[in-house]
C-alpha cells in the first residue's frame, strides 16, 4: 500500500447521508481549502507512521460531527488536532474556522494519550462521518453497506502498519478487529461515553501500566 493512494482512495468514497472530510467542504465551518488540509495531514501522518513501529492501532466506530468531521482524523477535535501533530512531528493546520469545537470522546482519548509515549495509531471502522438524512451536524452509527467499506480499508491498514496489538473501543469496534485479525490480537475497552469513561480509563491505565507509572513519577518530580 502506498500511503498517497489510500488517501486517494478515501477522498473517492461517496455514500448517502454521509461526509467525506477529504473531499467534502462544510459550507458553514470549514476553511476553503479545508478538504485539501485534511488529506495532506493525515497523509503525512501516514508516512511518518510507516517508518515507524506501531505499537498499537485505537480503532473507533465514526468520525463525529464535532471531530473528526472537523479535523479529517479519528478521535480528534478542533482542541486536540495539535496535540496529534507534535505527537508524529508534523505540521497540521487546523482546517476549520470560527471558535474551537470540543468531542468529549476525543477529550478522554487524548487525556489518555497524553501519557502514552507508545507509537499509537488512532482509526475508525467507518472512515468518514456518517449523519442523519437531513441533518449534517449529527451522528448516526454506519450501516451495513459502510461497515463493509470500512473493513476492507481497515484490513489494508492493518497490514501496511502492523501494529503489535489492536485496541477496540467499542463493541462495534471489536467486531469489526476481531473478525479481521482474530480475537487474540484485539484487546476490547469500553467506549467513554455514556457512563464508561471511568472503566476507560482503568483499563488504558492497565494496558499502559509502565507509560502511566513514568508519567506519574515525571509529574511528582515537577512539583
Amino acid at each position: 500500500m502506498m500511503p498517497d493512494h489510500f488517501v486517494n482512495e478515501l477522498c473517492s468514497l461517496v455514500f448517502e447521508n454521509t461526509f467525506n472530510p477529504y473531499s467534502n467542504r462544510c459550507a458553514i465551518y470549514d476553511l476553503a481549502n479545508a478538504p485539501a488540509i485534511r488529506s495532506q495531514a493525515l497523509l503525512s501522518i501516514l508516512e511518518k507512521a510507516a517508518k515507524m513501529e506501531i505499537d498499537s492501532m485505537w480503532i473507533g466506530r465514526d468520525l463525529g460531527y464535532r471531530g473528526g468531521r472537523r479535523t479529517g482524523l479519528a478521535l480528534t477535535d478542533d482542541v486536540n488536532i495539535h496535540a496529534h501533530a507534535e505527537r508524529w512531528g508534523v505540521p497540521i493546520k487546523r482546517p476549520t474556522r470560527g471558535d474551537t469545537v470540543a468531542e468529549r470522546t476525543a477529550a478522554i482519548v487524548w487525556n489518555v494519550l497524553s501519557k502514552i509515549e507508545a507509537p499509537v495509531f488512532l482509526w475508525n471502522v467507518f472512515p468518514l462521518h456518517p449523519h442523519e438524512s437531513g441533518t449534517p451536524f449529527s451522528n448516526r452509527s454506519h450501516n451495513s453497506h459502510e461497515r463493509r467499506v470500512g473493513k476492507e480499508i481497515l484490513y489494508e491498514l492493518i497490514h501496511f502498519l502492523r501494529p503489535r496489538r489492536l485496541i477496540a473501543i467499542g463493541n462495534d469496534a471489536a467486531q469489526t478487529a476481531c473478525h479481521l485479525v482474530g480475537k487474540r490480537r484485539v484487546v476490547q475497552v469500553r467506549h467513554p461515553s455514556y457512563g464508561g469513561q471511568r472503566q476507560f480509563f482503568a483499563q488504558m491505565r492497565e494496558l499502559y501500566a509502565s507509560s502511566y507509572r513514568l508519567f506519574v513519577e515525571h509529574k511528582k518530580s515537577e512539583n
